[in-house]
């Protein structure tokens, strides 16, 4: 039983890698422009784009999940990415759940 649950944090892990966080994202764009943007540069399984329940706009940020390492890889091989004007930031970043960020606060 130890041994299925270390597999599965491995295989998490491993799939973490496929991650990238892109931040300076325009007010105007949607998760599904950006998920059909990404897209040219691989199979992307999930667009997170978090909102502020205050204000109901998005944070400028999100995660995008690739299939494999190669659309990351695809996405860094590209100078600048540009939407509605924009320059947007991307850099290669597991994204932490919550759980995560709590232990590393104490």
């Amino acid at each position: 039983m130890a041994a299925s649950s270390a597999a599965r944090a491995v295989g998490r892990r491993s799939r973490d890698l496929f991650d990238i966080f892109v931040a300076e994202v325009p007010w105007t764009v949607s998760s599904k422009e950006l998920k059909e943007y990404f897209s040219q540069f691989g199979s992307v399984q999930r667009c997170q784009l978090p909102f502020d329940k205050d204000t109901g706009f998005h944070r400028r940020y999100c995660w995008i999940k690739f299939s494999s390492q190669e659309g990351v890889q695809n996405v860094f091989q590209k100078d600048s990415h540009i939407l509605e004007g924009a320059k947007l930031a991307i850099k290669q970043q597991p994204h932490r759940r919550r759980s995560q960020r709590k232990n590393q606060s104490d």
